[in-house]
């Protein structure tokens, strides 16, 4: 029974790792590591390039407590959505490979950077600090402690977007100590806390934010502000945090270094403490994780097969809305009230247009920049994202539009709040129905006032498509 067990696992192993080797074609090696190489690689259906890593499982069971690592280091990014860490698309794998299909960085490494210039400007050095903090916080509020933050596992892209990286040493929750601490020592020599280093417990917030300091520093001033060839003489400066802050910085730059680099953890500046910082705040434009209905992660043989559902053929710029759909939003029927803190017409607005689906999202793009946001387009749906709450009190503010099609020359748009101020979402789609000259926005479930909608299955031209 064993050995039939181990064939199938083996054989549900190959056609995991045939499904999605035949879905990319690999291209030349971005780099190689212990444990095997990361391929460049592009989807043959969408032509989106992306970064495989390879995994030699023999090699990873080979050495102690690595196998660990790569597993914890899929379940974090499992977790993590937010544009400043590198997403995990893909996980499987065969008998003797792991396979981990990630987000394809295509700048190189934030040490790269620093050594060519040898040292950013203060606005160069603040606007990478701004989304690295963005990105760390994101994860602490997450629960991942990332543990080894240095510029090599921080990735910039071409348009210069920071993505974080190598989540093999973080923190989960239930690696927490009875006295909510974390307690094993690890990271590198010249970014780890003075705390790490007293193995008497740690949080590993602040420990992650001593890290940021460092690389913070790094960037504006061109060289470590603890270092020497002798580890003992190392660790003796980080614990007095005995370092050089070079006057011709800026006083608000210098300020929040010393603030950081505070080797006493109780008198170090926390996130919020930073995100509000004077020199932090200027030209600070808080980014929104990635929505919460994006695509799941797929995975495959290490972790629970899901089946791999092709995408089918036609305008991928709206989605048709079937009568289920349809009747699914009436107030009546809508239960997600039940199990969420803000109601449901805080959180969704829908009204109906006759617009074309590329004018409707053309409209609404250039309302929400002409009210100060930025917008992107993502799959099928434009995303609204700003601060809400002003430079005093920065908030990440994110709302979706998407279009439905419910018959040649009718579309439903929906406006949903994922993150931000009610009352800022509700400004920003009184702007956009007034620009495309809705008279009235209704509420999730109003769409058709207090009744259901009716469909005569006997019109030549349905209303709905069923």
């Amino acid at each position: 029974m064993g050995a039939t067990g181990d064939a199938e696992g083996a054989a549900a192993g190959c056609r995991a790792r045939a499904a999605l080797l035949g879905a990319y074609e690999l291209g030349r090696t971005l780099g190689e590591g212990n444990f095997g190489k990361v391929k460049q690689a592009r989807h043959r259906a969408t032509g989106e390039h992306f970064a495989v890593k390879i995994l030699d499982r023999g090699r990873v069971l080979s050495l102690p407590g690595a196998d660990d690592q790569v597993r914890r280091e899929i379940a974090t990014l499992t977790m993590l959505a937010h544009p400043n860490v590198v997403r995990l698309h893909e996980v499987a794998a065969s008998k003797t490979k792991i396979y981990m299909v990630l987000e394809f960085v295509n700048g190189g490494e934030l040490f790269d950077r620093i050594a060519i210039k040898r040292k950013l400007s203060e606005r160069e050095g603040r606007r990478l600090f701004q989304q690295l903090i963005d990105g760390v916080s994101y994860c602490h509020e997450k629960g991942v402690y990332h543990r080894d933050l240095k510029p090599e596992n921080v990735l910039i892209d071409r348009k210069g977007k920071i993505k974080i990286s190598d989540f093999g040493l973080s923190a989960l929750p239930q690696h927490l100590g009875n006295d909510g601490l974390l307690h094993t020592t690890c990271g590198s020599p010249n970014y780890i806390a003075p705390e790490v280093l007293q193995n008497r417990g740690y949080d590993g917030s602040l420990s992650d934010i001593w890290s940021c300091g460092v690389i913070l520093y790094i960037m504006l001033v061109g060289h470590l502000p603890f270092d020497d060839r002798n580890m003992v003489v190392l660790y003796q400066k980080i614990f007095k945090g005995d370092t050089q802050i070079p006057e011709w910085l800026s006083p608000g730059a210098q300020n929040l270094l010393k603030r950081i680099l505070e080797p006493n953890p109780m008198k170090r500046i926390n996130m919020a403490e930073i995100k509000l910082h004077e020199w932090f705040q200027k030209d600070y434009i808080p980014v929104a994780p990635y929505d919460d209905d994006d695509e799941d992660v797929r995975l495959g043989a290490i972790l629970p097969i899901k089946e791999q559902i092709s995408e089918a053929h036609g305008d991928k710029s709206i989605h048709q809305m079937n009568a289920f759909q349809l009747i699914g939003m009436a107030s009546s029927l809508d239960l997600s009230g039940l199990f969420e803190e803000e109601g449901v017409s805080q959180r969704k607005i829908r009204f109906t247009s006759a617009h074309p689906p590329k004018d409707l999202f053309d409209k609404i793009e250039v309302s929400a920049t002409q009210s100060g946001f930025h917008v992107q387009r993502a799959h099928s749906k434009l995303k609204i994202t700003g601060n809400c709450n002003g430079p005093n009190n920065p908030t990440p503010f994110l709302v979706c539009a998407e279009v439905f099609e419910l018959g040649p020359s009718l579309h439903v748009v929906e406006l949903r709040k994922s993150h931000g101020d009610t009352a800022v979402y509700r400004q920003l789609y009184d702007r956009i129905s007034s620009d495309l000259g809705i008279d009235k926005i209704f509420g999730m479930g109003s769409l058709f006032g207090d009744n259901l909608p009716s469909f005569d299955s006997r019109a030549a031209t349905p209303l709905v498509a069923l």
